[in-house]
This record gives structure tokens, sequence and C-alpha cells, in this order.
């Protein structure tokens, strides 16, 4: 499938959106991070958010002090969740075990 011709306006109007959606993805894992947001509080809001629904779970994860690239694999193989899933397609059981796991 070929990719439409876009404008330059609808280019820049795109490129802006994009930069727009990384800044607010990158506060989010920041905010992550320094502890002022939990991951449970977090993944419960990501079928409403869409900066969160559509940050990826190992992502999201990763920002959690305390968690690497291993443990992060180990929790999702754990709870059978596809190191790819974005965190708005998780089931409520996989979101469960997350949040057990993580207690």
């Amino acid at each position: 499938m070929a990719l439409p011709t876009l404008t330059p306006e609808q280019r820049a109007e795109a490129l802006a959106k994009a930069a727009e959606a990384r800044k607010a993805r990158s506060e989010l894992l920041a905010s992550i991070k320094s502890g002022k947001q939990s991951i449970d509080k977090v993944l419960n809001k990501a079928k409403e958010d869409k900066t969160i629904g559509k940050t990826k779970v190992t992502a999201l994860l990763k920002a959690v002090p305390g968690l690497g690239a291993v443990k992060v694999a180990a929790l999702l193989e754990q709870a059978g969740i596809d190191p790819e899933r974005r965190a708005a397609g998780l089931g409520d059981r996989q979101r469960q075990a997350l949040i057990d796991a993580l207690k």
C-alpha cells in the first residue's frame, strides 16, 4: 500500500503532533521514574488516557525504579504479556497480574 502524499502543511502538522506525543510520553515516564505517579494508577488509567494507552508496557515498567530489562522481561513472561503490547491493549487479568507482581 502506497503512502499518501502530504502537503507541506499536513506534513508540518503531523510532525508537530508527533513531537507533542513524544514529549507527553517522556513526561509520563519521568513522573513514574521520580515517584510522582505509581505504576498501578498509570496502568489503570491506560484505557482513558491516550498518552498512557499508546505507550508500550515495557517502557512503563522500565521507568519504575528498581526494574531493569531483565526483571521487566521476567514480569511480562510471568503475566503472559507480549513485550510489544501497549498499555491500552492489556486485559483486566494481565493488568491485575502486573500490579500484584509489583507490590
